[in-house]
């Protein structure tokens, strides 16, 4: 039986915090992954692919007994992606489209050892209020936006844009525990 090392490859302190919830005693590295969709991509298949890729970086930095887990999350509204904002106009733009409308937070999870890898897209569905120019400028403000998905945080401020959601509250967070667990499990019984 393999003594696996765990290792996050992450910098999101969301994804250290919530895999610290379930318990497990971990590293985190961060590699360098280049996060563009490819043009005949799904947004399903694209953050599968990224939690694949960071997966694979952060074992390329590891140990040789390690257990990496990569993630991704990305907002899907139809076929489009919403990515980080890059300045006030483009989250301004996201939020305008989210507006008053369902969309899909898709979290992918890849466990990886050198031998084998899982990996598991978690969807779910997110109903957004009416939002107003005035909501989202004050939004902006507190700086929050500034560095998620979809110019938003379920878990911060933004979460009072979010009248309901249908799948898993801690995908849209950024790690989905139950089905995290579950994939290391698969290694660490």
């Amino acid at each position: 039986m393999n003594s696996y090392q765990l290792v996050l490859a992450s910098a999101s302190p969301r994804r250290k915090t919530l895999l610290e919830q379930l318990g497990y005693t971990f590293d985190v590295v961060v590699g360098n992954v280049e996060e563009t969709r490819a043009d005949d991509e799904s947004p399903y298949q694209y953050v599968e692919r990224l939690s694949v890729d960071k997966a694979r970086a952060g074992l390329a930095l590891s140990t040789p007994n390690a257990l990496v887990i990569g993630s991704d999350t990305i907002i899907a509204f139809g076929d489009r992606v919403l990515e980080k904002p890059r300045d006030f106009a483009d989250a301004q733009r996201m939020l305008r489209m989210l507006s008053g409308h369902v969309h899909q937070v898709m979290t992918a999870v890849t466990v990886m050892s050198a031998e084998q890898h899982y990996s598991q897209v978690i969807v779910t569905d997110v109903w957004f209020s009416a939002i107003s120019d005035d909501d989202i400028s004050a939004y902006w403000q507190t700086g929050e936006p500034q560095d998620k998905a979809g110019s938003y945080a379920i878990q911060g401020i933004g979460g009072r844009f979010v009248t309901r959601i249908e799948g898993s509250y801690y995908a849209v967070v950024g790690l989905p525990l139950y089905e995290t667990d579950q994939l290391i499990k698969k290694f660490i019984p």
